[in-house]
């Protein structure tokens, strides 16, 4: 294990890595970070290489100890694929649909509760729209613990049966999700659970940032000139940003980094907006509305790491509509034969977008992300309808 400490993401501060922790004493989420000159030392590409295609490959940039073993369900490699018809040959998509659960918050939630159990705790909750849910009722039921799901009353009925039936007590509440989150940090404050929520505890993120990890070897170790990620909690953003920086210490890679677009919904765009007007933190998004249920997020506690990240990389925040959204999902489907989950068509919006303004070029690398399964969702009839006892063939 290579873990040194933890490190308060705003102040600094530090925190034993030895036991669970939630936010720093400044309400801030808490960073791992490790001995990279040991890892260094440790670990090579041809090592890595040498591995099963798996998150857990990445051990030495993982938290949790060589002794422990992980509550695993089979974290694959996920593919990158190109959308060749849809955007050329230079637009990729990783599809983190591949993933247990069907979505790419197996991968915090694999660490997650794999931590948590290492730790010794036996309940464990969190809010949802729907997919992390199920991926930590999942886990919880792999690792043996009682799981605790609060869902705002739009998140699709699928997830909330999926999660039901990993065993999870879930409860459907009429608010959003931070609303939802702070009935789980109450119950957390009462010792009835420990919270997992988005950024409230350690180590979803450190299981998220694998994306990045596995991103670079799959492209040879030169990054791509652009990433566009669909941005709710923003962990996942946050994740590969903070990976890129230890592959960089390791030696892995070099200085050169991708443009960070974070790409919300029109009906919910608290970090767009406050991109746009320079600020540092995010106001909270009322009436927050979008199909795409993953990115309804109106107010993420890590959204000041989310800006960094963007600012710092020359990126940008881009908003998307509805009808783009499921414009964009439509044509995938139609001409690459990819079925995009709604946040996956946000992204591919936010491309198309990004042309426009001349944020990126049809010639640049870009890395597009589909968080999900798009047979998770609910689609659009189109179905035609036939008699089978008068089938005029002519007319099919």
């Amino acid at each position: 294990m290579f873990v040194t400490h933890l490190e308060c993401s705003s102040t600094g501060e530090r925190y034993e890595a030895g036991k669970p922790h939630n936010l720093s004493s400044a309400g801030k989420p808490l960073l791992v970070r490790y001995d990279l000159d040991a890892v260094k030392a440790a670990l090579t590409k041809a090592v890595l290489t040498s591995r099963p295609a798996d998150m857990w490959k990445w051990r030495e940039l993982l938290p949790l100890p060589d002794r422990a073993a992980p509550v695993s369900l089979g974290e694959p490699e996920t593919p990158l694929i190109p959308l060749t018809k849809t955007g050329g040959p230079n637009l990729l998509v990783k599809d983190e649909g591949r993933l247990p659960t069907g979505s790419f918050k197996a991968r915090g939630l694999a660490m997650a509760v794999s931590m948590a159990k290492h730790f010794g705790v036996e309940r464990i909750a969190m809010p949802t729209n729907g997919n992390a849910g199920a991926a930590l009722a999942a886990y919880g039921a792999r690792a043996g613990m009682r799981t605790f799901v609060i869902c705002p009353a739009e998140t699709p009925a699928i997830n909330v049966h999926e999660t039901a039936a990993y065993g999870a007590e879930v409860y459907v509440a009429n608010g959003q999700i931070d609303e939802c989150g702070r009935i789980v940090g109450e119950g957390a404050a009462a010792g009835k659970w420990f919270d997992c929520s988005t950024l409230k505890e350690p180590y979803r993120i450190e299981g998220k940032k694998v994306m990045g990890l596995e991103l670079a070897e799959q492209l040879g170790w030169e990054l791509p000139d652009a990433i566009f990620y669909p941005t709710g909690g923003g962990t996942g953003l946050i994740g590969m940003w903070k990976a890129f920086d230890e592959l960089e210490a390791i030696g892995f890679i070099g200085k050169k980094r991708p443009r960070m677009f974070a790409v919300q919904a029109s009906g919910c765009a608290p970090i767009v907006r406050a991109f746009e007007s320079g600020a540092e933190s995010a106001e909270r998004w009322e009436n927050a509305a979008t199909l795409a249920t993953g990115i309804r997020v109106p107010k993420a506690i890590g959204d000041f790491l989310i800006l960094r990240a963007v600012r710092e990389s020359g990126g940008a925040a881009i908003a998307v509509e509805e009808s783009e959204i499921a414009q964009a999902v439509e044509d995938a489907a139609r001409d690459d034969g990819f079925l995009l989950c709604p946040e996956g068509g946000a992204v591919l919006a936010g491309w198309r977008e990004a042309l426009k303004r001349n944020l990126v070029t049809r010639d640049e690398r870009v890395v597009l992300f589909n968080c999900a399964s798009g047979n998770k969702y609910p689609l659009s009839d189109k179905a035609g309808r036939i008699d089978l006892n008068n089938v005029d063939l002519a007319a099919l």
